[in-house]
């Protein structure tokens, strides 16, 4: 098994190298959710929104067609995501850019700040991407794992692709305009 994930966790780990990938103030956020209906059963404490759903938490935004939300006593969520492709998006923490990722269905689980994107999963930051079947992403870590179980067109092991762009070399600094000005301290010729 091991050797069947290591380049997907290479590519993964040179994805997150650069900084750290979610924006750590998110968790502190409250979450909101909007649907066309929602079915609230509290003593289960367990909330269906369904038709065009959005979840926002501070930067993160996840999308799709039905979100299933459980609470627990100490107020900890777990959402489940589904749509033709769910999706979310968020800023990284410390810089202007975003993460963001689509699947079949997604979890995301608010205690260990645990997301996990299943079936047709794919995941964007800036021009790297990565595409399997399972994505799972644990923002205190920062780690990734990328996986495609065996399918009978796959052959003995399922394949995982990655895309990683160059790094650009860094863009010289613009020198600041000169103005010239006509000195009072020298004298004529």
């Amino acid at each position: 098994m091991f050797q069947r994930t290591k380049p997907a966790l290479l590519c993964l780990l040179l994805l997150a190298a650069p900084s750290a990938w979610a924006e750590r103030a998110d968790r502190d956020q409250p979450m909101y959710l909007d649907a066309d209906t929602v079915n609230i059963d509290d003593a289960r404490q367990i909330s269906i929104f369904e038709g065009n759903v959005k979840l926002t938490q501070g930067t993160l935004i996840i999308t799709g067609s039905k979100i299933v939300v459980t609470e627990t006593a100490t107020g900890d969520k777990h959402g489940t995501i589904t749509g033709k492709l769910a999706h979310f998006r968020q800023k990284r923490d410390g810089a202007d850019e975003y993460v963001e990722g689509d699947g079949l269905r997604i979890e995301y689980d608010t205690r260990n700040e645990f997301l996990e994107l299943f079936g047709e999963a794919h995941m964007k930051r800036t021009n790297d991407e990565v595409y399997g079947d399972h994505i799972t992403y644990d923002s205190r870590t920062e780690v990734f794992h990328v996986d495609s179980p065996r399918t009978p067109t796959s052959g003995p092991r399922g394949r995982v692709r990655a895309v990683i762009q160059p790094k650009s070399e860094s863009a010289p600094a613009a020198a600041e305009p000169v103005t010239i000005r006509s000195s009072t301290s020298l004298g004529k010729p």
